[in-house]
Order: structure tokens, then C-alpha cells, then sequence
């Protein structure tokens, strides 16, 4: 099997999930996400560092293996493999948690809405810089 991964790619993918979640999480959906994960402004504050640097790295974990998946198939696979990833397998398993957590489906549709929308991106991304 041939393992195609551009650098590139995977850097500009994880960087565009960064950027998603910041106007996500920021812009469009701050206070309902916040109030659905009975978070405060106060515990917003701790942690930044932390948070962001691991949310960083962990985009780039994602990342890189959507470009896995993905390989040199082309913009249009690497879109679709990454909606169907954000849309079925992080959605379903977000779900399966927040079932047993108890937490409110709004939590839940504005966390699975960024999956699927900012890994349709970071496929659309991969797909088209590493396409052969």
C-alpha cells in the first residue's frame, strides 16, 4: 500500500479545524455552546495555553490521518470522505457520549455541526493538494 501524505496539506487542513472552531465556538455559537456546556466565562480563561496548544496538535492528528484515508484520490473524494467522517463516525461517537452523559441535544448538534463542517474542509483540503 502507498501512503501518500503532503505536508502541506495536512498543515493547511489542521490550521483551517483551528480556524473553524474559532469562528465556530466564537462567533456563531459562543454563548448557546457555552451555556449547553455549563461552562463559565470565568473557566473560559484558565487554561488557554493548554487548550489551545493541545487543540492545535490534535488538529493535526486529525488531520493527518484524514490524508491517510484520503490519499491521491482527488478534491472531491477528499471532500466527501470528510463530511461522511465528520457526519457519521464523530458525530455517532459524540452522540454514544453524550447519551450516557446526559447532555442536551443542542450540545450535541453545535459539536457534531463543527465535526462535520470542519472536516468536510480539512478533506476538501487534503483531497486537492494531494491529489496525483
Amino acid at each position: 500500500m502507498d501512503a501518500m501524505v503532503n505536508v502541506w496539506g495536512v498543515l493547511l487542513a489542521a490550521i483551517s479545524m483551528f480556524v473553524i472552531g474559532g469562528l465556530w465556538y466564537g462567533l456563531l455559537f459562543a454563548r448557546p455552546w457555552q451555556r449547553a456546556a455549563g461552562v463559565s466565562d470565568e473557566q473560559l480563561g484558565r487554561g488557554a495555553p493548554l487548550v489551545f496548544g493541545g487543540s492545535l496538535v490534535l488538529s493535526l492528528v486529525a488531520a493527518t490521518s484524514l490524508a491517510f484515508l484520503v490519499g491521491a484520490a482527488g478534491p472531491l473524494f477528499g471532500t466527501i470522505a470528510g463530511l461522511v467522517t465528520g457526519a457519521t463516525l464523530v458525530s455517532a461517537l459524540l452522540g454514544i457520549v453524550y447519551l450516557f452523559e446526559r447532555r442536551p441535544v443542542r450540545h450535541f448538534a453545535i459539536n457534531a455541526g463543527y465535526a462535520i463542517v470542519a472536516f468536510t474542509a480539512m478533506g476538501a483540503i487534503v483531497g486537492a493538494l494531494q491529489a496525483g
